[in-house]
């Protein structure tokens, strides 16, 4: 009787292309899957991050075009794989890409934001794509543009990280894409979480999709669609065996002493370690300051988020992926489903705003059956944020942070207050990360009002509190504003400081020109309901100009974010007033 790999429905082709590769003998999703997705089965996988999903999916997709009774043309597609992110959908790709390769006609399409979609257009009438890669945006933006594109061909639609995608809003691009399909298709929808809204996709898109299957049995390929459900008993507090092999714990801190407590990644390293932040700003603002502190001088350190260009992005992946160790800090972006080899080390900096990625976050280390070890630092107000996870079945253990923390605070200040650059991306940071806390899924624990906002600002290095509606009446009894006038800072950079100098030059002309009648106007008009308005009036009309100059602060933060103004632009615009 016939083992492993070697007992599915795969081509000789594929078999000999898994042995090269050194897969020996599938997981238990890949065993419990395959079997199914290459019959006439459509499937909803429900198992654990790092469990081999990408395969299960690639090589059904691939056995059934290699069956059709003829070759697909050019522009006629046979399968269409959807991911959330584009990291994601690159993965997918190069995974996929050697095993379409063992079919002669057989073409693979990549198709994700941040490249021109005009390009992509030319490039599937060009060379066509049997199996389409992409992120749900570009696939419906390019199935919309390319009017010769044969659609009515799919065999097999795949939505991998099926909970990402309806959490990050793409709902609508989902149902867009899928109207375009035909009916008679494999569909299969692959995930580690599900939810109630994966549960309603998989009504929407799967035939008969409510028969549960924890074991693969014959019996079962009589049906349309099954649901396998592969699920590895084990507590996260200890060694799980025969699958992923992690250890995960909280450790607690208060707020200055993260970054002292994150700098205990020096202790290795000659290994893979990835730090998970709340936002871009921090994930910005920890880039711009460890690689200045004594710690980490001989460490090597990438920054990875959402709002980088694409191309930066996939190069530091790839950097990140291929380097024998170094830090990786990084934001929810690198959470899901990205396969990076051999990461020892999962490092929470912050909670996930959304609880759900927890899970997907420590499943980056102790891939594939390897081991890792994951930490989460909780401040003491957050600590009942263990007992939530242990009514999702994520059990932690508490670890002592023992030993001496490394002195670093001083440090960051120094830099902030001799390097505008500092300066300014410890604001961003504290900003972003304000209201990002302010919107936690899990409010009843992440209460913006037991923040110590104070010591916020410390371990930001600011040198003044900023205004913003968020912590409008805040008392700052637990923060010590610098001594040096944040207007003095320059940038260390001589060439952006001679920017930002020019910048202030031309607001300053700008406002002799005509800028400073209005604000006199303005303040005669308030000057008058002084004398004549009683004091609650006053009080109102004195909130409302104070609000509305917080929302032209903020608004012009919106700005930067999009990259509508630089950042000389955005220093300029927002010099006056800027701290209080």
């Amino acid at each position: 009787m016939r083992s492993g790999f070697a007992a599915f429905p795969l081509s000789p082709a594929v078999q000999s292309l898994l042995l090269q590769q050194g897969f020996q003998q599938p997981t238990p999703v890949q065993e419990a899957t395959i079997p199914l997705f290459c019959g006439n089965t459509d499937v909803c996988v429900d198992a654990c991050t790092g469990s081999g999903k990408t395969l299960a999916f690639v090589l059904p997709v691939v056995e059934r075009l290699r069956r059709l009774e003829a070759p697909l043309r050019n522009n006629q597609v046979g399968a269409v794989i959807v991911s959330p992110t584009r990291e994601l959908a690159r993965q997918i790709f190069d995974v996929a890409k050697p095993f379409v390769a063992t079919v002669a006609w057989l073409q693979a399409a990549l198709l994700v934001g941040g490249t021109d979609a005009a390009a992509d257009v030319d490039a599937f009438k060009r060379f066509g794509g049997h199996v389409l890669v992409g992120t749900p945006g570009r696939l419906d933006d390019i199935m919309q543009r390319c009017t010769s594109m044969d659609l009515r061909t799919v065999e097999v639609l795949v939505l991998d990280e099926a909970d990402r995608l309806l959490d990050m809003g793409f709902r609508a691009q989902l149902d867009a894409i899928m109207r375009r399909l035909p009916r008679q298709r494999r569909t299969g929808l692959f995930s580690a979480t599900q939810t109630d809204a994966v549960e309603a996709l998989a009504r929407a898109g799967l035939r008969n999709p409510g028969l549960l299957v924890t074991a693969v049995s014959p019996m079962f390929l009589q049906h349309s669609a099954v649901r396998v459900n592969v699920a590895v008993t084990a507590a996260l507090s200890g060694r799980i065996r025969g699958h992923d092999d992690w250890v995960s714990s909280h450790a607690p801190t208060d707020m200055v002493q993260r970054t002292p407590n994150t700098l205990r990644i020096q202790e290795h390293v000659n290994q893979k370690v990835i730090v998970y932040f709340l936002t871009c700003a921090c994930v910005d603002f920890a880039s711009v300051v460890l690689p200045r502190l004594p710690q980490c001088t001989s460490m090597r350190i990438w920054a990875l988020h959402g709002r980088m260009k694409q191309t930066v992005r996939g190069a530091t992946l790839a950097a990140f992926a291929g380097a024998p160790a170094g830090i990786l800090l990084c934001t929810d972006v690198a959470a899901r489903g990205l396969d990076i080899p051999d990461v020892h080390w999962i490092v929470q900096y912050d909670p996930p705003q959304d609880p759900s990625a927890f899970v997907h976050r420590v499943g980056r280390t102790a891939r594939m059956g390897r081991s890792g070890d994951a930490v989460v630092y909780l401040l003491p107000h957050e600590i009942t944020y263990v007992e939530f996870l242990k009514v999702r079945k994520i059990p932690l253990q508490q670890t002592a942070l023992a030993g001496e923390l490394p002195q670093v605070q001083a440090e960051l200040q120094r830099h902030a207050e001799t390097d505008r650059l500092v300066m300014e991306a410890g604001m961003k940071a504290f900003l972003s990360y304000v209201r990002a806390y302010k919107e936690h899924h899990c409010k009843f624990i992440f209460r913006l009002q037991d923040l110590s906002l104070g010591q916020l600002a410390t371990s930001f290095a600011l040198l003044r509190l900023p205004r913003m509606p968020e912590i409008k009446g805040y008392r700052s009894f637990d923060f010590v504003p610098s001594v040096v006038d944040p207007e003095s800072v320059r940038f260390k950079d001589k060439a952006r400081e001679k920017q930002r100098q020019a910048a202030l030059r031309q607001r300053r002309l700008q406002g002799q020109a005509g800028v400073a009648q209005p604000d006199r106007r303005r303040q005669q008009a308030t000057l008058v309901p002084e004398v004549h308005l009683p004091a609650a009036k006053r009080r109102k009309m004195q909130e409302k100009n104070d609000l509305d100059e917080l929302q032209r602060d903020y608004s012009l933060l919106r700005k930067f974010n999009k990259g509508k103004l630089s950042a000389a632009e955005f220093e300029a615009a927002t010099l006056e007033g800027e701290v209080q």
